[in-house]
């Protein structure tokens, strides 16, 4: 057997050989690197698409809160002035009277900053008061929650007899 100088021998010259090795086995490889490529692609836009969602959500959330303002301040202004109209039965009682004026005060106040601030804005200092006092908030959240399961039972329909309690009848 003549070897040639030029060609290869041993199992180096079977890696490159047609058919065997590097011709095929690169294409597998070469494959699953495009495709992890184009995942990568594609995971880096729907990473895009979905803050894009966000912003637009939470810009279109800002908006529609800018525009329900007003509203949400006539309420406030009007169960302050249901306050004041209340407060007027404790003629007799200046305690009371002047604890409910000035809760009706407060609420007047309310009242005026929501007309004043942006949305933005009461974000900003909620977040913040949260962060100053996260105690506080648990403590009216817990409540918060508490009253309405209470009003929400109080106010369901009280069931029905059992039907074996109107057989014993």
């Amino acid at each position: 057997m003549r070897v040639n100088a030029n060609q290869p021998t041993g199992p180096a010259s079977a890696a490159n050989a047609p058919g065997i090795g590097s011709g095929e086995a690169a294409t597998p490889t070469g494959d699953w690197r495009a495709l992890k490529g184009d995942v990568e692609g594609i995971a880096d836009v729907a990473v895009e698409r979905g803050r894009g969602f966000v912003a637009a959500a939470r810009a279109q959330a800002t908006d529609y809160a800018d525009r329900r303002k007003g509203d949400a301040a006539q309420s406030v202004n009007d169960i302050a002035q249901g306050l004041r109209d209340s407060s007027k039965s404790f003629e007799e009682q200046p305690n009371i009277k002047a604890f409910f004026d000035s809760a009706a005060e407060g609420l007047e106040q309310l009242g005026t900053s929501i007309e004043n601030r942006s949305f933005a804005e009461f974000y900003d200092e909620a977040e913040a008061f949260a962060r100053r006092a996260p105690v506080a908030v648990a403590v009216a959240t817990f409540v918060t929650g508490f009253v309405v399961s209470r009003f929400i039972k109080s106010s369901s329909i009280a069931p029905h007899r059992d039907a074996r309690d109107a057989f014993r009848s």
